[in-house]
């Protein structure tokens, strides 16, 4: 459990940027092919069991889904892609909602993109790191699912990974993360930390 993550609450769901929160503060935005565990990363993240959606039916968030953690901070759950079976409209238009968020949030301090450790690297994964260098936004990567690997292979990739984004001229990480078995979570506060600004003293004000 870790504060002030575990006050987070839903705040709304938008299709357009106009009716998106005030564009001030602090957001960090989480993205992620739709059976790469984002939700349940989410979840976990926030110590809540149902904050996030989560299906057997990917492609099931269709919104910009805002969580607020306090009134100055926020994270964004953008829409699952990938094996979302919807009509090529509702793709272009999920991909207009994206672009006009990535590159025009002024408050958007990082993008962190949950990948299937079996299966990174997809495309649009890519092209979401392209986002990121194309606006100097840092990233941070959790491979999940890292329970369904030994240690070996989890090791590897993490490494190869960490290899690819050697040239990427923003910030950029990368770690392993298990949402079923509760690993890598200290490392993922510490990028959320990071990224939101936030001290001991917020922590420590966030259980008054």
């Amino acid at each position: 459990m870790r504060l002030p993550y575990q006050n987070m609450k839903f705040m709304l769901s938008v299709v357009r940027m106009q009716d998106a929160p005030v564009d001030e503060g602090l957001e960090v935005a989480f993205a992620g092919r739709s059976n790469a565990g984002k939700s349940s990363g989410l979840n976990v993240l926030a110590s809540q069991n149902n904050l996030a959606r989560t299906s057997k039916t990917p492609g099931r968030t269709r919104e910009l889904n805002y969580f607020e953690i306090d009134s100055q901070r926020r994270i964004v759950d953008l829409p699952g892609y990938g094996y979302a079976k919807v009509s090529r409209q509702v793709q272009n238009q999920w991909r207009g909602l994206l672009d006009d968020f990535l590159q025009n949030r002024q408050s958007l301090q990082g993008l962190m993109v949950f990948m299937d450790i079996r299966h990174p690297m997809s495309d649009y994964d890519l092209q979401l790191i392209d986002w990121c260098e194309h606006r100097q936004l840092p990233l941070h990567i959790l491979l999940t699912k890292a329970d369904k690997l030994g240690y070996g292979k989890a090791k590897s990739t993490l490494m190869a990974i960490r290899q690819e984004l050697t040239p990427a001229t923003m910030p950029a990480t990368v770690q392993t993360f298990s949402a079923l078995k509760k690993t890598g979570l200290d490392e993922a506060y510490e990028t959320l930390d990071h990224w939101f600004q936030l001290s001991e003293t917020d922590e420590k004000k966030s259980t008054v």
